[in-house]
């Protein structure tokens, strides 16, 4: 594997101006002293709904947030249940709003037409104290935000920075390909950190184990990096491509491919990928209105597996001996996909809307969640697989869910 190599300080980054802390806010410039959020006033409801420009889950799916045009909101997941919401006190909005599990800190990145922070700018914002307490500065947009309890990590277009949560010390920054998804997952677990983003050319990933500091590029794809979802521990890695078609598993340690399964046959858009706690499930949402299931058979041999590497490695690509279909003997006459792993279950959506999926804390459930407002629960048989059965459905926009301030 590559060593890293050291990058020099880069010029989209302000490392002088970027940390802010909570005492700038006694500063004798009125301009430095974000907007504050109002309490929740049930009299003052809008007339209609919020426009949503974002939409995440934390850590372990137990929360999702929803950033919006006049503020953002947190929902319990399993059971479904609005947690809390800040109002702005104008229709400016939140582009971004990053949880740390169930923590009173947050990072948030303005949004829309009138943002109320600039989206070149992180703000960590305390929600006990309802104050920003620190401050990250850019010269380009900011796509995303991931937080571990000892890190911040900030991606932008073609670039990665990482900082300290403590002191928001700059401590290694990296290149990548275009990456306008803000692609990237970290580990949560394990310490030290597993870093994964998109490389230096298209359809590349690249694998950063902060521990040994060695960085590993994989060629996951031929065509552009669409969508990645990672273990909490760091030990897998699920990729897809701007095709759609298929979905790869890999192990992180070694970059080795561990198993592939295929969504469908025609091109579509991946909102997002998930793991289930135990590594035995993944879902996949897409722009085709479907959630698909799919079953691993890398969980419990992940360990063998990993120090069976020789084997691993010299399997192709395309056909790992991994739980792939009995046609797989004729796969040099039919076309590849009569080969491939399918999934196990279903659940059909309104096509073209942008959904995001996880699993939720009950067994065998997954939680589904998307930008038209709507909360989905559903349950999938492992054993007989077919469609899902809907347990719960609600509209998280609604205002009857915040009768209570």
């Amino acid at each position: 594997m590559a060593q890293s190599h050291h990058i020099s300080p880069d010029s989209d980054s302000e490392p002088g101006e970027s940390m802010s802390s909570s005492s700038s806010s006694s500063s004798s410039s009125s301009s430095s002293i974000p907007p504050q959020f109002l309490p929740h006033n049930p009299t003052q409801e809008p007339k209609q709904s919020p426009a949503i420009y974002h939409l995440s889950f934390n850590q372990d799916y137990g929360c999702f947030a929803a950033g919006l045009d006049n503020g953002f909101r947190i929902y319990n997941t399993d059971p479904f249940k609005p947690l809390f919401r800040r109002d702005l006190d104008s229709q400016d909005g939140i582009f971004l709003v990053a949880m740390l599990f169930r923590c009173n800190i947050l990072c948030l990145v303005g949004g829309g037409t009138g943002p109320i922070y600039a989206m070149t700018k992180v703000i960590i914002w305390d929600d006990f104290q309802s104050r920003c307490i620190g401050e990250l500065s850019f010269r380009s947009e900011v796509k995303n935000v991931k937080l571990r309890r000892d890190r911040i990590i900030v991606v932008l277009l073609q670039k990665i920075f990482v900082y300290n949560f403590a002191d928001l010390e700059l401590l290694h920054q990296m290149e990548t390909v275009l990456n306008p998804k803000g692609l990237c997952e970290i580990s949560h677990t394990s310490s030290p950190m597993v870093l994964v983003c998109p490389g230096l050319q298209k359809g590349q990933i690249r694998v950063e184990n902060c521990g040994s500091k060695r960085t590993k590029f994989v060629m996951a794809h031929d065509s552009r990096i669409a969508g990645m979802t990672m273990t909490q521990d760091g030990r897998l890695l699920a990729t897809a491509s701007s095709k759609g078609t298929l979905i790869r598993v890999f192990n992180t340690l070694d970059g080795s491919l561990l198993q592939e399964v295929r969504r469908g046959v025609d091109r579509a858009e991946i909102y997002s990928l998930a793991f289930s706690s135990n590594a035995q499930w993944l879902a996949v949402s897409s722009e085709k209105g479907t959630v698909h299931v799919f079953s691993l058979k890398v969980d419990s041999g992940l360990m063998i597996l990993a120090n069976d590497r020789s084997r691993v490695a010299s399997e192709p690509n395309h056909s790992n001996g991994l739980g792939i279909s009995s046609l797989s003997i004729l796969k040099g006459v039919l076309p590849k996909y009569f080969s491939s792993e399918w999934s196990v279950a279903q659940f059909r959506l309104p096509e073209g809307l942008q959904y995001f999926v996880a699993f939720g804390h009950q067994k065998n459930t997954v939680v589904i969640i998307g930008m038209d407002g709507s909360f989905y629960r559903c349950e999938f048989d492992p054993e007989s697989g077919g469609e899902m059965t809907q347990l719960e459905y609600h509209n998280f926009l609604n205002v009857d869910n915040f009768i209570k301030a």
